[in-house]
């Protein structure tokens, strides 16, 4: 669930706030390879709050829902002091065609498919320091679905993936290293970032979760000489409806990247999968 100070203007914006959370819940789904077939909106609002605020919230996250080619089946809402929403997501798949984190191989090809620095960039905009063209970057970032880029993995036979949200990029990545018993070496120069990012790291305008995600996946990770603390707390920086992390056969590339041409996909290659464990940021 997100809550709405994540999302600095949410009151003269919350349709746009329903649709982005109703984007990050689904992508479980599709990082597993899925459609979804509908959701359960989940959400605390304070009797004070707008109605007309809830309601747009509301809409926001069905429009983003019918995206999808799914519906809202129901809900549930409580009162609370502290407004959230967030929604829980019904979706299939395939046995056959299921992406797990415990699917990558050594020689396997390492896709990004969004930019990083919805987290960061956010976080600036709650202490108002975020300039505006930053913020609406990060917006159309985070509305972007999934779906597409599920779908191209899918039909090229990728069988490892993650969605990149709350654990940040390197803990996401270390999650699926862990689970396939491999190395994940990324390389930084490759990673897409979004305009703006790199100076809110400059300025330290992390989140608290980005410092929780270097304390517990820290040990797990080496980075190269010459990497800044500020670049790799930006790599440890959560993310809100980022993109897949995909783990690409080699044989299986071209098929991937002719996938994302015919869908309008955009993807990075950012790295590759050895023998080994954990991360290694080049």
């Amino acid at each position: 669930m997100q809550t709405l100070d994540f999302f600095p203007p949410v009151v003269d914006d919350p349709y746009t706030f329903g649709a982005v959370a109703a984007a990050n819940a689904m992508s479980d789904v599709y990082a597993m390879g899925g459609e979804v077939l509908f959701a359960l909106n989940i959400a605390a609002f304070p009797r004070w709050l707008d109605r007309a605020i809830l309601a747009e919230i509301l809409r926001g996250g069905a429009e983003k829902v019918r995206e999808a080619g799914a519906a809202i089946a129901g809900g549930h809402t409580i009162d609370d002091d502290e407004p959230k929403y967030g929604l829980t997501v019904t979706g299939i798949v395939l046995i056959s065609e299921l992406m797990t984190k415990a699917g990558a191989r050594a020689g396997d090809q390492l896709f990004l498919t969004k930019p990083l620095g919805t987290g960061l960039i956010t976080t600036a905009a709650k202490g108002g320091a975020a300039e505006p063209k930053h913020m609406e970057g990060a917006v159309q970032c985070m509305l972007q679905l999934n779906r597409a880029a599920s779908r191209a993995a899918r039909s090229a036979g990728v069988r490892s993936a993650t969605d990149i949200t709350g654990f940040s990029l390197l803990g996401h990545a270390a999650e699926m290293a862990a689970a396939s018993g491999v190395q994940l070496r990324i390389y930084l120069e490759r990673l897409p970032i979004l305009e703006g990012t790199r100076q809110y790291a400059e300025e330290w305008l992390f989140p608290g979760g980005a410092h929780s995600n270097r304390e517990f996946f820290a040990p797990r990770v080496q980075f190269a000489g010459g990497i800044s603390e500020e670049e790799q707390m930006m790599l440890f920086t959560p993310e809100t409806s980022g993109g897949l992390l995909l783990a690409v056969p080699a044989d299986k590339v071209e098929v991937f990247l002719q996938n994302c041409r015919s869908l309008e996909q955009p993807a990075w290659h950012i790295g590759e999968v050895v023998p080994g464990s954990g991360i290694v940021v080049e």
